[in-house]
């Protein structure tokens, strides 16, 4: 059964600078978008990252310590050995002109002082989300919610977990009504590059009617 527990904190609104692009006028320049890539521990964020990746990944990942085991909750990812300690960085070309700039966060809560820095900017954000320790997920989207930065939550389909539909997710993690709900494998580049794509036409249409909101 998902858990339907949250839990907020507030934090300072982020700006919001999306893109970047310099061409002489009458000339379409290739747009360069960034993205984020959040969860909680072990959830698979740079597998996201490195799979879809066409350059070869940044990762800051080093090996768990013994003093790291016994502050990060490794509940559910006994086998995992590494960590990453301050972020993954890939990048994507979705279409002619139109590119994605990676940013994988650090999924435990020391490392929480790098995401300020790393949202600066962002057009919209990935929650990977593992059903079998969906409340990992709940810091991530409390923190999306609060800066209003548009995201949509990717259940990461392991193998051996029990599969919900997009709906129960939706509900157990009490999303705002319209945040997509998507299902993937995170280790499939076809899969990821889906997932991308339902961020940027969604968040596309959230920036859209915010700007129609303060013009109206």
């Amino acid at each position: 059964m998902i858990s339907e527990h949250r839990e907020y904190s507030e934090h300072p609104q982020q700006s919001e600078h999306h893109g970047h692009s310099d061409a002489p006028d009458g000339e379409t320049a290739p747009l360069a978008l960034k993205i984020l890539v959040a969860g909680g521990f072990g959830v698979g964020k740079t597998t996201l990252v490195g799979a879809v990746s066409e350059i070869k990944p940044l990762r800051t990942e080093e090996l768990l310590s013994e003093v790291g085991q016994s502050v990060d909750d490794t509940g559910g990812v006994d086998q995992k050995v590494t960590t990453t300690v301050a972020m993954d960085f890939g990048r994507i070309t979705i279409r002619s002109g139109l590119s994605l700039y990676l940013f994988g966060t650090p999924g435990q809560d020391r490392f929480w002082f790098l995401w300020d820095e790393l949202a600066q900017g962002a057009l919209g954000a990935v929650v990977l989300a593992d059903t079998r320790r969906l409340d990992d997920c709940f810091p991530a989207v409390d923190y999306f919610e609060h800066r209003h930065i548009p995201f949509v939550v990717a259940v990461n389909c392991f193998t051996g977990a029990r599969r919900y539909t997009d709906e129960e997710v939706s509900r157990a993690l009490d999303l705002d009504p319209g945040t997509p709900v998507v299902l993937c494998d995170a280790r499939d580049r076809a899969s990821g590059k889906e997932v991308l794509i339902r961020l940027v036409e969604y968040a596309g249409r959230m920036h859209t009617a915010r700007l129609l909101d303060s013009v109206g």
